[in-house]
């Protein structure tokens, strides 16, 4: 890991200026955290994307972090809500989020002569379907973690030693990405699909998903959680039910990120 570490540091140094895409999550935080050492601050960027698809706890906890690293923050607003091939929700819905995303952050890098932008993808990011980085490659947005060959679980060992609050901070994604291809995407649903998320939460449960079938949800926690879901189940089901779900299930293979996924590759076999 110090290797793949001390090549990342080259990479980003030979950049000499950047803007991050930058979450809040793990795999940004450790990204901007190894930027912020090898680039001076003037030419060093985190920008963080404000909408209805992202948690606004999110945004605060952003600007956190950036503060405690000393990096320029920028939080812009998104407009993939307006966008109707977004909101209809097929299946490479991301590539569109992520072109207006990606081209914002390209635009902001030219106003501050700052010379790429950068996203937080990793190697583990390929097992995935992400159209999203087909408007990467377009928009020529550099990788630099995947380039230095990290996975999640390095990054993770990697910001404990740094001391980073992220090390352990349960994996995260875009709201819509909870919607089954094709429902319709919109602002209440995913208010309410991130309301539950955080009741689950305040329950204990660290890593949830809520996924969203029109009246049917399913819901992902880590496997060893299932069996405390399973006790709480009635308290649950009641709280689902109240929000507007007629079925309520529990996935019994456990969370597992781009679970809606699996439905293209077994029709692709």
């Amino acid at each position: 890991m110090q290797k793949k570490l001390s090549r990342l540091k080259k990479i980003i140094a030979r950049y000499g200026s950047c803007v991050v895409a930058f979450s809040g999550g793990v795999d940004s935080t450790f990204l901007l955290k190894v930027a912020s050492l090898v680039l001076p601050k003037d030419k060093l960027l985190a920008v963080t994307a404000d909408s209805a698809t992202y948690p606004k706890e999110e945004l605060k906890f952003s600007k956190e972090i950036t503060g405690q690293l000393g990096v320029r923050h920028k939080v812009i607003r998104t407009q993939e809500l307006k966008d109707a091939r977004f909101i209809a929700n097929p299946v490479n819905r991301c590539y569109f989020c992520k072109k207006e995303l990606f081209a914002k952050l390209k635009n902001i890098a030219a106003r501050h002569n700052l010379n790429f932008v950068l996203e937080a993808g990793t190697i583990t990011d390929r097992k995935d379907f992400r159209p999203g980085n087909i408007a990467k490659k377009e928009l020529k947005v550099r990788s630099p973690l995947e380039e230095a060959g990290f996975t999640k679980e390095e990054i993770r060992g990697l910001s404990r030693q740094m001391g980073l609050a992220t090390w352990n901070k349960p994996s995260l994604a875009c709201l819509a990405s909870r919607l089954a291809y094709g429902i319709k995407i919109s602002p209440p649903l995913l208010s309410r699909i991130h309301r539950i998320e955080v009741f689950l939460r305040g329950m204990g449960f660290g890593q949830v998903r809520l996924r969203h079938y029109d009246s049917t949800c399913r819901i992902e926690v880590e496997k060893k959680d299932i069996p405390r879901l399973m006790h709480k189940r009635t308290e649950v089901v009641d709280k689902l039910k109240k929000l507007g779900y007629n079925y309520v299930t529990i996935d019994l293979e456990g969370y597992r990120s781009g679970s809606l996924n699996e439905v293209l590759r077994r029709t692709k076999r």
